[in-house]
């Protein structure tokens, strides 16, 4: 492991300055942490992490250019070694787990930055996660339906398989229709037996089961 160095270098990227301003008071009061760097959106601190001397990158998760999710996605294959913790408005399951498989080491809520900040980088460069307390519910209730999943057989059809590969890809009916060289009725019909066999009600729940069943990377 990377031993931990006695003062943290770190990249804010927030595309509102009040809100780097805001971290930067809190992280610059603590004798191991130290703000280096900033960046106005994801571009700006890809290039800044990659070209300066930072340990440990705080990327908003809604940002020009670049999405937080998409910087860290970009930093975690080139600089392998740099920390990304994930900042964000939203408590989004969704947010959460794209921010893990972009290899992000925390997920932090704005609304709870202050007194959270300080603790996720610290476990950060130790090399733990940081996550708001409800995500760990949805952890272990993706981790159960990751189990269910594994255990059910399959119960489409390999047309309707392709039929939900598309749709999680967010293709639109008329998409699918013309690929599969079918009409756009069909494609209607195959969702909606695909909706009942599985017993899910929306598109957000297909894609989370079209990722687990590896039919599309996330």
């Amino acid at each position: 492991m990377t031993p931990v160095p006695l003062v943290t270098r770190i990249l804010i990227a927030d595309d509102h300055p009040i809100v780097r301003s805001g971290l930067r008071r809190v992280l610059d009061a603590q004798p191991d942490l130290a703000v280096t760097a900033e960046a106005g959106d994801g571009a700006e601190a890809v290039r800044r992490a990659l070209g300066e001397e930072v340990d440990l990158a705080i990327l908003d998760v809604a940002m020009p250019r670049l999405t937080g999710l998409q910087a860290a996605l970009e930093l975690s294959r080139r600089k392998p070694e740099l920390r990304v913790l994930i900042l964000s408005m939203y408590e989004s399951e969704q947010f959460l787990f794209e921010a893990l498989r972009a290899g992000a080491c925390g997920y932090v809520l704005k609304s709870e930055a202050d007194q959270d900040i300080v603790e996720a980088c610290r476990r950060a460069m130790r090399g733990q996660a940081f996550l708001y307390p409800s995500a760990m519910t949805a952890i272990v209730r993706d981790w159960l339906a990751r189990g269910a999943d594994a255990e059910r057989p399959d119960v489409l059809t390999p047309r309707e398989l392709q039929v939900l590969k598309l749709i999680a890809e967010a293709r639109t009916n008329k998409e699918i229709a013309r690929e599969l060289v079918i009409s756009v009725k069909t494609v209607e019909r195959h969702r909606a037996n695909i909706l009942e066999k599985l017993g899910m009600s929306d598109r957000v729940e297909l894609t989370r089961y079209a990722i687990r069943r590896g039919l599309i990377q996330p």
